[in-house]
């Protein structure tokens, strides 16, 4: 059954089963291309008549992962200029309900809102909204005085869900926003940016926080490697394919040399665009309550997949724990395994699980969780990787986009018990635990058997400390 709901722009007709009403590809800015392009998002022109939001609408322009991820992670691809569009799963526009908005993740540089399926969170009572956002140099190449222009696109959708989402049974004044990776990321910085200040009440980390931010003089000495490549310091007219295809090798730079001479602080993240800390950007959390959390293996996935995990010598183990901040000596102390195993734990601490408790140490109210479960892939090697929560968070188990990294019985049980505890977050403010204090750092540990535990890795929580 098609269903039509009046927005502030214009009329749009969705499709209604099964008690979820679904309306996709609603532009929430105008496409950012032409004089948009490299600018902040600009408002979208209103349209006559009903406007079809019964498919998705176009992906923003991506890279795409590289073998073997591009066949573990799934991602929707579609060409079009008017990319910045969200989609809304609502179970009634008559209703006034708490509202979740998800910010994909994909390094800054993938990812899309439509691989994301709102429909449970409808049935339980949520109305879900996701949304695509400039990524890659068009969203976030540093240009003074007009950057991130990708977290200002997020800014326009949480705008857009303020002004438009009562029309779809949603309250305004109960937002949650919700990413993982560089999605958490990206709610971390939105947590300090005054731009964005009222627009959330809640927000849930997953595998990323705000710590990965560049000063702009790193994201200066990009700009000036990717015009080289380019040949030409005007990008404005430098089209899309060829400026993906740069993007891809000034990634493969970076990371064959990630030498902090060449590329400043960039050469720790790894990420050639992303949050850069210029004037109106700083991580922050101010009264904003907050659900903070880490996978228990998540470097794994950058390991396992390629067959690297065995191959880690003591040489390679060491210089990367010198690139962190660690002492050699005194890790050797705290982690355990062979060396690859050590490097994915070090990884793991150092991009995730440390943001994540600094954050939530600094939160006014903060829970924390850690997600244990183990895949059977790859031999069992890959255990709790990143991305690995991701269909237990939107109560789709089933989903066979998941099955090459995670395999095709996922536990039912355990999808129910995250995906409650998120909508337990959005609708409550609590998710059904503890909240989480320096005196006892109580986390939720999901797993077959889920459990709240104290101070889980507290040795290797107590090396960060000096870091």
């Amino acid at each position: 059954m098609d269903i039509t709901v009046d927005t502030r722009n214009g009329a749009v007709r969705g499709v209604a089963a099964d008690g979820v009403m679904t309306f996709k590809g609603i532009p929430y800015a105008a496409p950012p291309v032409g004089p948009n392009r490299f600018q902040p998002p600009r408002p979208v022109e209103p349209w006559t008549g009903v406007r079809e939001a019964t498919r998705f609408g176009p992906t923003a322009p991506k890279a795409g992962y590289l073998p073997p991820l591009d066949a573990l992670i799934p991602d929707a691809d579609i060409p079009g200029d008017d990319y910045l569009n969200l989609n809304v799963y609502t179970p009634d526009p008559g209703d006034s309900l708490p509202v979740m908005v998800w910010i994909h993740g994909g390094a800054f540089l993938n990812g899309s809102g439509s691989s994301y399926d709102g429909t449970a969170f409808a049935r339980d009572g949520v109305v879900c909204v996701t949304l695509n956002y400039r990524l890659g140099a068009d969203g976030f190449l540093y240009f003074p005085g007009n950057a991130n222009r990708g977290l200002l696109d997020q800014v326009a959708a949480l705008e857009w869900v303020r002004d438009n989402i009562a029309a779809f049974g949603g309250d305004p004044g109960r937002v949650t926003v919700f990413g993982e990776s560089a999605g958490a990321m990206s709610v971390g910085m939105l947590l300090g940016m005054p731009r964005a200040a009222g627009l959330f009440q809640r927000a849930i980390l997953q595998s990323g926080a705000a710590a990965h931010a560049v000063p702009p003089e790193s994201a200066e000495r990009v700009k000036a490697r990717l015009i080289t490549k380019l040949g030409t310091a005007d990008i404005t007219d430098v089209p899309v394919a060829d400026l993906l295809v740069a993007q891809r090798e000034l990634r493969g730079e970076i990371g064959a040399n990630p030498d902090p001479a060449l590329w400043g602080d960039v050469a720790r993240t790894l990420l050639p665009f992303g949050p850069v800390l210029d004037d109106g950007l700083a991580p922050g959390s101010s009264d904003v309550d907050i659900m903070v959390g880490t996978n228990a293996d998540e470097f794994r996935l950058y390991i396992v997949p390629h067959g690297l995990l065995d191959s880690v010598t003591d040489e390679l183990l060491t210089g990367s724990m010198l690139r962190v901040g660690l002492d050699p000596a005194r890790a050797a102390a705290v982690y355990e395994g062979t060396p690859g195993e050590k490097l994915a734990a070090v990884m793991t601490d150092w991009y995730f699980r440390t943001p994540a408790i600094r954050l939530a140490e600094r939160a006014k109210t903060a829970y924390m969780y850690e997600f244990a479960w183990q895949a059977p892939t790859f031999g069992g090697k890959l255990g709790a990787c990143h991305a690995a929560e991701l269909p237990f968070v939107f109560g789709t188990p089933d989903d066979s986009a998941f099955a090459g990294l995670l395999g095709t019985h996922l536990p039912h049980h355990l999808a129910d018990t995250m995906h409650g505890a998120w909508v337990s977050f959005a609708t409550t403010g609590n998710p059904g635990w503890f909240g989480y204090e320096t005196s006892n750092r109580s986390t939720m540990r999901f797993d077959i058997e889920s459990e709240v535990v104290l101070d889980p890795h507290s040795a290797r929580r107590s090396l960060w400390d000096s870091v």
